[in-house]
């Protein structure tokens, strides 16, 4: 897949994907809103931003080991206190609205990437991925995140535009979502991976070694696949189904595609070193699922209330808005969600510590 990262096809590749999604998403924004945001602002933020990804991408691809937790608790917190003083930096440019909409559509964006991070789990131990090319796995598996969800944010800035009754469909989505998060299990993936893997090697020859992150090695003087093929549209799969889940979640916060998308860029940031953080811990955050499911049917309902709120749909109350429909303010969001964290991550831990008692 590559040799070193300087003039890799991948890092060019990506970095033109994100230049193209970034002005994409500056353009759409100019558009769709009256932003307080100097155009200035914007573009410095978005160079600054591919930047520090390139860095990141960079530094995973020049130096493959397994971060200590010092090391990783240092990035996270780092990236933390870069998306805080992001936020102050919007409130001097902008407005305390500007702010409080990228922190809420962060944090949303954050415990759902949160959530990707158990699937992630399951694909690096279910296809056997050295722990040490875990990072350089992950960053790809982080790219084409960003990727498809700077691709939905487009099409559902788009979407909201045109149709404003699009709010229903993504308030009845996210509900559905929801319900879906709250009954599911993680574990439950063995059987559809197994069966995807059959397929996969009926079709193409693939080894059962790993040669490093690269995708085809050599072996008896002939070119085969690795096993990092399949973990990588594993990835790929797991990111497509988590976008069309955050993107409606998110537009649920802000109708702004600037801060949508930079929310979405500061909650996949240290994603890669949030897992070698948490390690087994994630696994054991048993009611974590629980909060998510709770935000996302939240969000849902305050989507199909504003849906409601500026209705137009004419067999809908005749075309006119439902004056007793609720519009839930951002604050009100942002206390939700950290709340719905908040007591799902303590119950978890106190969970943890009761089993650990039981089995003294």
């Amino acid at each position: 897949m590559r040799e070193r990262l300087s003039g890799s096809p991948l890092l060019i590749s990506t970095e033109r994907g994100l230049v193209s999604l970034l002005t994409l998403a500056s353009e759409t924004a100019a558009k769709t809103t009256e932003a307080a945001l100097p155009a200035w602002f914007e573009i410095t933020a978005f160079v600054v931003l591919l930047l520090i990804l390139a860095l990141d991408l960079f530094l995973a691809y020049r130096r493959p080991h397994i971060p200590s937790t010092r090391e990783s608790a240092l990035w996270v917190g780092f990236y933390v206190l870069l998306a805080l003083v992001f936020a102050g930096l919007m409130f001097w440019q902008g407005s305390a609205e500007h702010a409080v909409q990228f922190i809420t559509g962060w944090a949303t964006e954050y415990s759902l990437s949160i959530d990707n991070l158990f699937v992630f789990v399951i694909i690096m131990a279910r296809f056997s991925v050295p722990r040490k090319y875990q990072q350089e796995v992950l960053m790809v598996g982080i790219i084409i995140a960003l990727v498809l969800r700077g691709i939905f944010i487009l099409l559902g800035a788009q979407l909201i535009e045109n149709f404003s009754w699009i709010f229903y469909i993504f308030g009845l989505f996210l509900i559905y979502t929801a319900i879906q998060q709250a009954r599911e299990n993680h574990d439950d993936m063995d059987e559809t991976e197994s069966g995807f893997i059959r397929f996969l090697r009926k079709r193409i020859e693939i080894t059962d070694t790993y040669d490093g992150v690269k995708m085809r090695t050599l072996i008896d003087g002939k070119k085969v696949f690795t096993p990092i093929l399949v973990v990588f549209i594993a990835l790929g799969t797991t990111d497509l189904l988590f976008a069309l889940d955050s993107i409606p979640a998110i537009f649920g916060i802000t109708q702004d595609p600037f801060v949508v998308f930079t929310a979405n860029i500061f909650a996949l940031m240290g994603l890669r070193q949030l897992y070698f953080l948490l390690g087994d811990l994630i696994d054991k955050l048993e009611y974590l699922h629980y909060g998510i499911a709770f935000i996302l049917a939240f969000i849902g309902v305050k989507l199909f209330f504003h849906a409601l709120h500026s209705n137009d749909v004419p067999f809908i109350n005749g075309g006119k808005s439902v004056e007793w429909a609720p519009d839930i303010d951002t604050f009100v969001s942002l206390g939700v969600i950290v709340a719905s964290m908040a007591v799902a991550t303590i119950a978890s831990l106190v969970k943890i510590r009761i089993d650990a008692r039981k089995a003294q």
